[in-house]
């Protein structure tokens, strides 16, 4: 008898301990979330529709091109835009308005006027052309184009004899970079794109699409 007593009592302890595991169990809970997020994708397309290759394989001193880059934002994030143009530069002599030789001089090759759409950022001598940056004043959509920054440049006037089959080239480069976490905490459009560009210069030092200078 007594050992079945001790028997009752072991199976006893065994189902207390099975109970406390069990009320244990569902005191216990466990879930997930899965938050899906979209990546945005800042692309943009740079577009020259009035220049035409064919009609300028062949320039005179003076001649006026048509010349007018774009901007399209082809991705799904706002943007803020920017142009970069390199006008190459020689050592040369032009002529005046008056048809008087100058003092030769180095000097750029081709001149063009901005629009008003387009501000200014900086203008540097680097080798042997002059880098102009450009931001577009406001801030620009998918799916939305900014005015040209120019819509012609002018060749130098230079004394014919100087320059004689040599290939010119005006290279154009755009940037774009998201609005959002870029430029904020600046008052205007222009602050907040300045800002942005100086942040894009200094990320983007020594690697691929890095600014010219």
């Amino acid at each position: 008898m007594n050992r079945n007593i001790k028997k009752a009592v072991l199976l006893s302890g065994v189902l207390c301990l099975a109970s406390i595991g069990g009320v244990s169990a569902y005191l216990t809970d466990y879930d997930k979330a899965a938050n899906e997020f979209t990546v945005g994708k800042v692309e943009i397309e740079l577009d020259e529709p009035g220049w035409n290759p064919e009609e300028h394989t062949k320039i005179e001193p003076g001649k006026e091109i048509k010349k007018d880059p774009q901007i399209k934002n082809t991705g799904v994030n706002d943007a803020f835009v920017y142009l970069e143009i390199a006008v190459p530069m020689a050592n040369v002599t032009a002529a005046g308005q008056d048809g008087s030789r100058l003092e030769q001089k180095l000097q750029e090759l081709f001149s063009f006027q901005a629009g008003d759409k387009w501000t200014s950022l900086s203008a540097k001598a680097g080798g042997d052309s002059k880098v102009y940056v450009y931001t577009y004043n406001e801030i620009v959509k998918p799916g939305e184009t900014t005015e040209p920054l120019f819509e012609t440049v002018q060749f130098l006037n230079i004394i014919e004899g100087q320059l004689d089959s040599q290939k010119l080239e005006i290279p154009v480069r755009a940037y774009a970079i998201q609005t959002a976490y870029t430029g904020d905490g600046e008052e205007t459009v222009l602050d907040q794109a300045r800002a942005a560009y100086e942040k894009y210069v200094a990320q983007n030092r020594d690697q691929e699409g890095q600014a010219t200078i």
